[in-house]
């Protein structure tokens, strides 16, 4: 096909764009750029004759029948290529002229397709440059999560590469919602470009900015506490954790929606860089702390679908905000912190400094009556030990939410697990000199840092996701690098009712 076609297609179509100014370390205006551009199109947007491949995505019964079908030199190419419809195999057929006549894409059993849809993830890289569409799937398989498996598994981060390729395009069925698939598609893009990005490109200032800018897209109201003012308006916990930094620590609030509507309070850790303050981080432990904010990344993601669907909620998105770095004015181990909540916290371990800026957060959110509360934070190595990068913990006070969050989660492909707030071990955060302290020791870390927030929520119904925010390795729909997990199973719990569900006492 003439590439110069795709190319002039890709550079005329419509950019993902936030757009803002920014104050850089460098001291220079920047601006806040998605670098993913949509992978996938209406037919109608397709350039007058262009081809659009046939992708058939099969099971070993399904490549027997499809194989009946095909021109025999097609099947003998295949064949010659040993495809047999096995988990991951991949061929282009070719036709005539040499070009790409149809793509085959081998599903393995369904006992063994673990990664199911997601699977048409892997194509959107594997490509060369062109349309395709998806012309048959194993019938266990969604045309939808198909389609947003191509859409978020061609991610790339491009923001400081000088060329790109012209991505594959897939040209979107009749028979999905083309809308919110694009949606979904740009939430997860835009969770993972944040986490992608550089700390010395988004630090406090620059996360600050891309909250207003995908606020200012809906229409959304966006208030802002900085530096000092945060000892002044009682945020004294994230105010101590981002002291020391170059730029000063934040809290920024969103609100959107009908007043009436139910109130939704979505909450994000924002720790741009963790050094590990005075306890400080190892080279290798440091490495990959410019993903800390990722809570912050996910509650943006949770936002802009909940605000782009239209949802009957009323949201109330709080992100905290801080650098965790070391000066002569960091906190130390061994000092007490006075919270919003006015709960006194000893300081065991400055590297435990996500909880405590979430502490504030949550206190703010829970004075508000929220229906629920949700926060999203990179918070624990325990969590990454006990279930891997792959699979987030679900803690709630709201024991009897896990089943329905649990399916939603497993429908979408975007798997979550759920976590006991086992009250027991809130004993590990016990101190001789203050309500608690701020680490709870080496055994069950995920849950003393669940119990530590749960102390914050004033028994407001709640959840927690202790999210990783990486791929260290590329599989399909999830490329190497950063990631966003929870926010479609907990967006389809929402879209389907959730908010309508009891909630019940802490107990129920």
């Amino acid at each position: 096909m003439p590439i110069a076609s795709l190319r002039d297609f890709v550079n005329n179509r419509k950019e993902l764009e936030l757009m803002g100014p920014l104050q850089g370390r460098s001291g220079h205006e920047e601006h806040f750029t998605m670098t993913y551009s949509l992978n996938l199109t209406p037919i109608i947007d397709v350039p007058n004759g262009e081809p659009v491949v046939p992708i058939h995505a099969v099971r070993p019964d399904d490549w027997a029948i499809l194989s009946e079908d095909l021109p025999s030199a097609q099947v003998g190419f295949a064949k010659a290529n040993r495809f047999a419809g096995e988990t991951g195999q991949t061929v282009n057929l070719p036709a005539e002229d040499g070009q790409i006549a149809a793509v085959l894409l081998g599903c393995g059993e369904i006992e063994s397709d673990m990664d199911a849809e997601m699977r048409a993830g892997q194509l959107a890289t594997a490509l060369p440059a062109g349309f395709y569409r998806l012309a048959s799937l194993p019938e266990d398989w969604s045309e939808r999560l198909a389609t947003i498996g191509w859409g978020i598994g061609g991610y790339r981060f491009s923001r400081y590469l000088k060329d790109t390729p012209d991505p594959a395009m897939l040209v979107l069925g009749e028979n999905v919602d083309a809308a919110s698939i694009m949606d979904s598609v740009r939430a997860t893009a835009l969770g993972r470009d944040l986490i992608n990005t550089p700390a010395g490109d988004m630090g406090p200032v620059a996360l600050q900015q891309a909250a207003e800018d995908l606020a200012h897209a809906y229409d959304a109201d966006v208030s802002v506490v900085v530096g000092d003012d945060l000892l002044e308006q009682n945020y004294p916990m994230i105010h101590a954790v981002g002291r020391a930094a170059h730029e000063a620590p934040r809290l920024v609030e969103i609100e959107w929606g009908d007043p009436d509507h139910p109130r939704l309070a979505v909450i994000g850790k924002g720790i741009t860089f963790d050094t590990g303050g005075v306890n400080m981080k190892s080279a290798s432990g440091a490495r990959l702390m410019k993903k800390d904010m990722g809570g912050a990344a996910h509650a943006l993601a949770l936002s802009s679908m909940i605000m782009a669907a239209k949802l009957p909620v009323r949201l109330h998105c709080l992100l905290a905000i801080a650098e965790n770095a070391v000066s002569a004015n960091a906190y130390r181990p061994g000092d007490v912190l006075t919270s919003r909540a006015g709960l006194t916290v000893e300081i065991d371990n400055t590297d435990a400094e996500g909880r405590l800026v979430l502490g504030d957060a949550l206190t703010k959110a829970s004075e508000d009556d929220p229906v629920l509360m949700i926060d999203f934070a990179t918070l624990t190595g325990a969590a990454r030990v006990a279930l891997g990068p792959q699979l987030p913990p679900f803690f709630t006070n709201r024991p009897h939410l896990h089943d329905a969050v649990a399916r939603h989660a497993m429908a979408e492909l975007d798997p979550v697990w759920p976590m006991p707030l086992w009250q027991p071990y809130n004993a590990m955060l016990r101190s001789p000199i203050a309500d608690m302290k701020n680490a709870g020791g080496s055994f069950a870390g995920s849950v003393t840092a669940g119990l530590f927030l749960e102390r914050f929520v004033a028994d407001m119904p709640w959840m927690h996701f202790d999210v990783y925010g990486w791929n260290p390795a590329s599989r399909p729909g999830h490329p190497k690098g950063a990631d966003v997990y929870a926010v479609r199973a907990l967006f389809s719990w929402l879209a389907s009712g959730g908010l309508n569900t009891p909630m019940g006492g802490a107990d129920a």
